[in-house]
């Protein structure tokens, strides 16, 4: 039987109870000040479900049946304003006085608007001559890991799932994170030197959609599981081929055409909300 799993700070029992009634649930668990579960809902959500939830500023996932976090074996996960704050190349072009310019392509390829392979070559072309050390300042100074990130890396490893940075951003980058949090696997992009600064190029193939998803893929070969044991998480067009492939996919925080083919779309709380879905 399928459940509805409620989340946000801002939960109340006033707004549980409404959510009962909007969804036509039989019965309600307070499971936490942040959390409850309703049960006996009808599915799928009516607009006025999801409506009233927006409102209250709390997520809504419909859990098919229960979920037991043995079932899977991957967690995979994008880098750039999933599993971190920012978008770094964003941030880089900040440094060299482009960033709207390269941010206006960056949302326009995480709608899907624009090939990712292309825009990407066309935002790099922009950084040519920067500094290498200045991505240092990046990510020293603005790197941030988003709200829950850490919680849910401690779900995986209790769990035994191994984990996977697959990113459409750059090794700079997830070299580093998968030292700091002790990451099992990173692909990304990799930029281009020459004399200590960046040439506006990527070296070697990009790391698109499909890039993405072939390493969920290969990672689950060499695990020897199916892809539906992997979790992905991810929040632009970028993503969707690897969460297609997956048992569970998350849009956290994620473009409208994400969030309408994952799972789960956490848009009010952290990183920390997948790990309630599983028992």
């Amino acid at each position: 039987m399928s459940s509805v799993l409620i989340q946000g700070a801002s939960l109340t029992r006033a707004s549980i109870q409404r959510l009962q009634e909007l969804t036509g649930a039989s019965a309600h668990v307070v499971v936490s000040s942040s959390v409850a579960q309703l049960t006996g809902a009808a599915v799928p959500l009516s607009p006025a479900a999801r409506s009233f939830a927006r409102d209250e500023r709390v997520d809504l996932t419909v859990v098919p049946r229960p979920l037991l976090a043995g079932e899977f074996r991957l967690l995979a996960m994008d880098m750039d304003s999933t599993l971190i704050t920012i978008e770094c190349i964003d941030e880089i072009a900040d440094l060299v006085g482009v960033k709207p310019q390269v941010k206006e392509i960056t949302e326009a390829a995480m709608r899907g608007e624009v090939d990712f392979a292309g825009a990407l070559r066309r935002r790099v072309a922009l950084l040519a001559g920067l500094e290498v050390a200045k991505l240092e300042q990046v990510y020293t100074e603005r790197l941030k890991l988003s709200p829950g990130a850490e919680h849910l890396l401690e779900f995986a490893r209790r769990s035994g799932w191994k984990t996977l940075l697959v990113s459409g951003g750059f090794t700079f980058f997830t070299d580093r994170l998968k030292g700091r949090l002790g990451l099992d696997h990173t692909l990304a992009n990799t930029l281009e030197v020459k004399d200590g600064r960046l040439t506006g190029h990527v070296s070697g193939a990009i790391v698109d959609a499909e890039g993405k998803a072939a390493e969920v893929r290969r990672i689950c070969g060499l695990l020897g599981c199916p892809t539906t044991a992997a979790v992905v998480v991810g929040d632009g067009a970028n993503d969707l081929r690897m969460m297609a492939d997956a048992g569970w996919s998350v849009a956290f925080h994620a473009k409208p055409v994400v969030q309408e083919k994952a799972h789960m779309a956490i848009n009010f709380n952290g990183l920390e909300a997948l790990p309630q879905i599983f028992q």
